[in-house]
């Protein structure tokens, strides 16, 4: 794989952090009071949820880790297809998240091939320590910078669109697609074309890949093969519709969140900083305590109950995973960030059949991210003046991540 070039050509200016999700309403910036008394009080409730069409349903809601945990693990009782129900009208007809068995378990044996440790070993030194520092090159000089808009917001998104091997021209174009899939829900008409233009590009992207295989993931896709199964066209192109945004979104919230709780946890910072074995528990507590996307969805295939709760076949099931990685039940002080504590599995990236295929590059750009900032930008902390000023915090009741990071460092 060649050098990447990425598009580092500065903040996007009409990015509006706060705007992007319409579901979560003005001002709120914590949700997680109210989900405690859930977790206390009604740890199984009836409350809303969302059909495919938009439309108010019932639905369960669970609040505890154990339960969110087992409906999770049970994807014969709960079927994740009204995810794909939701999200095929933007990522096409092959949703991997919202497939069960036995379709889910091919298609990911298959798309799961390119993401090998092998593969990935090759991404960190070849290609993401490098995108990494072409973004802090832009802002390194100064002594300041705005990490949501300048760095988080930016970077996962050029790794995905440099592992594909778009060229660089078309990385701003890419990011307009991702964002105005995730947010079909704000406006449906443009999250609709934004799909169908990214279909249409990744079809003659495709094309040329069979046609003379590059050292890409989109070859990688083109050329994946188990048991004498290969992927269809339509797998590949509703794969990297989920992979584009899903892959930016998330990724960007998290790194996001993660630097939010060193930045205001300064000795734990400090700590990091001159001891970077550290670095694989201060990942796995930011994304216990603030993953990215507090909710997902299942729907019962049959008449069953949870703790004497009667849940008809058909019901949406509604497991907060926010909710269940701040069980008190499981860890001590949970409201808090603290890289020191003891270790036990989260949920962020979901259980058992469906536990995220891209968790571990999630997990790779968040580390190479912030060890690159520590290493570039002496005595990084945030700016006292701009924090009196813009008050920023981790927003959210759905997707959550920070407003804005003002940091100084210093130079030289």
């Amino acid at each position: 794989m060649t050098a990447p070039t990425v598009d580092a050509s500065g903040p996007y200016p009409d990015w509006d952090p706060l705007a992007q999700y319409p579901i979560d309403p003005p001002g709120s910036c914590n949700p997680h009071p109210r989900l405690a008394e859930c977790r206390r009080n009604t740890p199984i409730a009836r409350g809303q949820g969302w059909s495919d069409m938009g439309e108010a349903i019932e639905a369960l809601e669970l609040y505890r880790y154990d339960d969110v945990n087992a409906v999770l693990r049970d994807n014969e009782t709960f079927s994740s297809s009204s995810i794909r129900e939701g999200m095929s009208i933007v990522m096409g007809p092959y949703v991997l998240v919202g497939m069960d068995e036995p379709e889910h378990k091919r298609l990911r044996s298959l798309v799961a091939v390119p993401f090998r440790p092998k593969s990935l070993a090759h991404w960190e030194d070849e290609l993401v320590v490098q995108v990494v520092d072409q973004m802090i090159d832009t802002f390194a000089p100064r002594g300041s910078a705005e990490l949501v808009r300048e760095f988080t917001f930016r970077y996962p998104v050029q790794v995905i669109a440099v592992v594909l091997g778009l060229p660089v021209e078309d990385h701003a174009q890419f990011h307009e697609w991702a964002n105005a899939i995730i947010n079909v829900s704000a406006d449906p008409m443009h999250g609709i074309q934004c799909s169908k233009d990214l279909r249409g590009y990744l079809a003659e992207m495709l094309a040329d890949r069979r046609r003379a295989p590059q050292d890409d993931f989109m070859s990688e896709l083109a050329a994946a093969e188990l048991d004498g199964e290969v992927l269809g066209d339509e797998e590949i192109f509703s794969f990297l519709r989920l992979l584009l945004p899903a892959g930016a979104e998330t990724t960007y919230r998290a790194t996001g969140n993660f630097l939010y709780g060193l930045l205001t946890n300064p000795e734990q910072l400090d700590r990091l900083r001159v001891d970077r074995f550290l670095m694989t528990q201060a990942v796995e507590e930011a994304i216990r305590w603030e993953p990215p996307l507090l909710i997902t969805s299942r729907v019962a295939t049959r008449d069953t109950e949870i703790h004497g709760e009667k849940i008809p076949a058909g019901m949406q099931v509604v497991p907060h995973v926010g909710s269940a990685n701040r069980d008190e039940t499981r860890w001590e002080r949970a409201d808090e960030y603290d890289l020191f504590r003891e270790s036990k599995p989260m949920i962020s990236f979901g259980s058992g059949v469906h536990m995220c295929l891209g968790m571990h590059l999630a997990r790779l750009e968040m580390r190479v991210a912030v060890n690159r900032l520590l290493d570039r930008c002496a005595n990084l902390r945030l700016d006292p003046e701009a924090v009196e000023r813009d008050n920023p915090h981790i927003h959210g009741e759905t997707f959550r991540s920070p407003t804005t990071l003002p940091v100084l460092f210093d130079v030289g």
